[in-house]
């Protein structure tokens, strides 16, 4: 039996709509959770991010991320949570959990070979 994917997104955000109409394309099977509606709370994104680098879970074009200038001065693991759970725009995405795997972004290789699987 194939992972449940999860698909995390904005419908608003372009690179979202695209990746799902990939996935829909592919016939993947998956939940979505529109985080303009259902946002991600600290704990839900320490155990979404888990061992993995938090700093690649930041949306780099941001606006928040721009103005505090984290390329230079990266915020620590803490704070980047408490960031992303009350700034989700802070958050890179979409974001497609299969399993204790995460594809970041629209990674369209990477939707193609879980089609494969």
């Amino acid at each position: 039996m194939a992972a449940i994917l999860v698909f995390y997104q904005k419908p608003a955000c372009t690179t979202c709509r695209k990746a799902k109409a990939l996935l829909e394309s592919l016939h993947l099977e998956f939940t979505s959770r529109d985080l303009d509606k259902q946002s991600l709370s600290e704990a839900e994104l320490d155990a979404l991010i888990g061992d993995r680098d938090y700093t690649a879970f930041l949306n780099t074009r941001n606006v928040l991320y721009r103005e505090r200038k984290m390329s230079v001065k990266k915020p620590s693991r803490p704070q980047a949570l408490e960031l992303m759970a009350k700034h989700p725009n802070l958050i890179r995405r979409p974001l497609l959990v299969h399993g204790s795997g995460i594809i970041l972004g629209l990674d369209e290789a990477a939707y193609r070979r879980l089609a494969k699987r």
